[in-house]
């Protein structure tokens, strides 16, 4: 029963208590996500409400029935095993059966020391808990498989932090997120048997206790496979298989479906894996803003070893460690060669399927498709544009050859193209030039120091960085203008050219086009959870203002669908009646841009870490 961190063999899970936090407060709480669990919006007393999920949401008060306790996980960081990970903040309170007959976990994140909180101290601060509460609720609408969120707690309890590592911390508050899901089971679960890693030297906590791997995997597929746990029932490797088989296609759709919305995850170590294909564990995420295929979200990814376009491919070899904790309960010349025959296939039908939702292809499926998404991701990559604007924009694409009309057109497309000042700021050089220059004559003089220090594909960025940015010095307003409707014209015109095929196969146009715009405005959203939005919210939190973080999650709560404007929003904030006059008065300066606006200059200077 000793609380601190240690090393946990032979469980999967151990007892824990949340630890108390001094003045609890709502945040915010997801009326939709708390209805799974039978929990209703406050008809009379909304004050005495707020105060009871404040108790109990923040660990203070232990609900009936729980047995808090804290998951046992090992997991593979940046591609190196770490060994014993585990709960180093949440705690496991039980399950809950759902009005639908369904079991939901129930979580709290940040409620203090597990033996898995290795150096830290087992909680959570305001600005990490408000980005996962809206993102887990946001990610839910836009119909992407996530843990969600019910409630944010925050508190007077106080811990420090350094933000950005830099050796400037700062005090903040304990926060405290309620989180929900059928498991929160994960790859790494199964790393725990793991024996002596190679490379690290690093091991799992219990190696050599196959029963309770074998136990864990009857767990997981009888309780959330159950179809074939009873098509298998009298042969386990082939059910373990069928298990496999299944994870596989789940992440590889999962994984198409944050490619269509431009998510970015951030930190895909195989800790940060669910085991029935959510999206869990929301960190350093972020949505890309001008569309960049090497995009890094996450501040410490120094490699780029979790950039947007890398996301499949290390959800592939995530599943290949999976498929490595599985043995012997599955060997791996089975499990490696389902990973081969549908990972890719899976992903790729995916990711297109979707993409033709996205450009409104509703008729036809041609082999052509598949090129025209490339060279419209081409384009919208040589001029900037913006990726959730882009692809909203496109639905009110007329198909007509009318100059003028096109022309409108353009001038919409184009307002969403990074400017040049935009362009000067992501292409600014990272590195001072002295530090450059000794870097190269490092890599000619001793490459193997230099293999140790730094890489050419790093140094390789930076020249092209320098030759972009050296370019923009020169490059006008105007000039930059043309360029991107001069290219965005030549991809439009392929484009008509698609949405005419599809017009040949039918006999009304008309019919055809109302039903295009309803599909491609039911997959590409209006609004998404930006950095600079949840950055908006979060400093107005900090200075104690709910309203904007509850303004912001109403809002995400109809993603497809148009708002009115940012002073609309507004005025229902102040209905819930938002304080801090000083705080609301600093963030009207700061956001008088509508919700769907690509971001302020001020935005790229975010760092999340």
């Amino acid at each position: 029963e000793d609380g601190g961190p240690r090393a946990v063999p032979g469980a999967c899970f151990s007892r824990v208590r949340p630890s108390p936090l001094q003045n609890p407060r709502l945040v915010a709480m997801s009326l939709p996500a708390l209805a799974l669990l039978g929990l209703e919006a406050p008809a009379a007393d909304r004050e005495a409400a707020e105060a009871e999920a404040a108790l109990y949401f923040s660990g203070n008060g232990l609900l009936a029935g729980s047995e808090p306790a804290a998951h046992c996980y090992c997991g593979h960081q940046f591609g190196s095993f770490a060994g014993q990970l585990g709960d180093g903040a949440a705690m496991y309170l039980g399950e809950v059966l759902g009005p639908r007959g369904e079991r939901w976990e129930i979580q709290l994140k940040g409620a203090g020391l597990t033996p898995f909180s290795r150096q830290a101290d087992g909680r959570k601060v305001l600005r990490s808990s408000i980005r996962e509460f809206l993102c887990s609720e946001a990610m839910f609408h836009l119909g992407i498989p996530t843990t969600r969120a019910g409630t944010c707690v925050t508190s007077d309890s106080k811990v420090v932090r350094d933000i950005f590592y830099d050796g400037n911390p700062k005090s903040e508050r304990c926060t405290v997120v309620l989180r929900i899901a059928s498991t929160f089971i994960r790859f790494g679960s199964f790393e725990i048997f793991k024996p002596t890693d190679e490379y690290t030297g690093r091991k799992g906590p219990s190696v050599n206790r196959n029963d309770i791997r074998i136990q864990m995997l009857d767990y997981v597929i009888s309780t959330f496979y159950p179809e074939i746990q009873e098509a298998y029932s009298d042969n386990t490797i082939q059910r373990n298989a069928a298990f496999f088989k299944e994870i596989t296609k789940r992440t590889a759709r999962l994984v198409a479906e944050w490619q269509c919305v431009g998510f970015c995850h951030g930190v895909l170590n195989t800790d940060n894996m669910s085991i029935v294909g959510l999206t869990i564990d929301y960190g350093p995420f972020g949505f890309m803003d001008r569309y960049d295929p090497e995009h890094i979200c996450n501040g410490s990814d120094n490699t780029g070893r979790y950039a947007y376009n890398k996301q499949p491919e290390i959800c592939k070899w995530n599943l290949g460690k999976l498929a490595e904790a599985l043995v012997p309960e599955l060997p791996l010349e089975i499990s490696e060669l389902i990973l081969e025959e549908e990972y890719d296939a899976e992903f790729e039908k995916h990711y297109l399927q979707k993409m033709r939702k996205k450009l409104g292809l509703i008729q036809l499926e041609l082999e052509e498709d598949s090129k025209l998404v490339s060279e419209l991701l081409e384009t919208m990559h040589l001029t900037g544009g913006d990726f959730t604007n882009t692809f909203y924009l496109l639905s009110s694409f007329s198909i007509d050859s009318n100059p003028s009309k096109l022309e409108d057109f353009l001038e919409k497309l184009t307002s969403q193209c990074a400017s040049v000042e935009e362009l000067k700021v992501a292409f600014k050089p990272q590195m001072d030039p002295r530090q450059l220059s000794m870097m190269l004559m490092l890599a000619q003089s001793n490459p193997q120091l230099f293999a140790l220090i730094g890489t050419k594909a790093n140094i390789n960025k930076e020249l092209e960085r320098i030759e972009q940015f050296s370019k923009l010095q020169q490059l006008t307003a105007a000039d930059l203008l043309s360029r991107n409707k001069r290219q965005w014209k030549e991809w439009l015109e392929k484009y008509r050219v698609r949405l005419q095929k599809e017009i040949e196969s039918i006999s009304d146009a008309d019919t055809w086009n109302t039903d295009r715009v309803k599909v491609m405005n039911s997959n590409n959203p209006k609004y998404i959870l930006r950095n600079y939005i949840a950055q908006n919210a979060i400093e107005a939190a900090e200075n104690g203002d709910f309203s904007e973080v509850r303004n912001v999650l109403k809002l995400l709560e109809n993603p497809f669908q148009e708002a009115e404007d940012f002073r609309e929003v507004q005025e229902d904030a102040e209905e819930e009646g938002a304080t801090a006059t000083a705080a609301a008065c600093a963030q009207e300066t700061r956001s008088r841009l509508p919700y769907c606006s690509k971001p302020p200059l001020w935005a790229s200077e975010l760092c999340v870490t």
